[in-house]
């Protein structure tokens, strides 16, 4: 199953995706930044953050074609990347009101389906929680 953790930047994408990954066990991470760096591409226009969801989904879709569960972070802004990435679960840390961007802030668009709402930063304990629920999805 693909696992979308989105929100702005700065809101604790990575910070939960990294230690998510751990707990759930036999699951892929790929973080937004890493692949647009692979990828060399730089473009946060509309056009480009639909492209970059494309590129999530293609990893993605190539980990889950192998019977793993897979750890997508990035911001996702739009309900257009959202639908491009077509997750199994979204996570979204709606932890900040505004991210360090203001382009992102502008065209941040709060999701209309998720399966978790975080609204504050997590501890330990919280995360293993709330692993224990994407686990319990996951083996529905």
């Amino acid at each position: 199953m693909k696992i979308l953790i989105m929100g702005l930047p700065g809101a604790g994408k990575t910070y939960l995706a990294e230690r998510l990954v751990k707990l759930i066990g036999d699951c892929a991470w790929f973080n937004a930044d890493v692949i647009r760096g692979a990828a060399n591409d730089w473009d946060f226009s509309p056009e480009g953050r639909v492209r970059q969801a494309q590129r999530m989904k293609t990893f993605a879709d190539f980990e889950c074609s192998h019977g793993r569960n897979v750890i997508c972070d990035f911001v996702a802004p739009t309900k257009a990347a959202r639908d491009q990435f077509a997750a199994d679960i979204v996570i979204w840390l709606n932890t900040i009101t505004a991210g360090r961007f203001a382009d992102t802030n502008a065209m941040f668009e709060p999701p209309s389906r998720v399966d978790f709402t975080i609204n504050t930063h997590y501890n330990d304990e919280q995360i293993e929680d709330l692993a224990k629920q994407i686990i319990n999805k996951l083996r529905k």
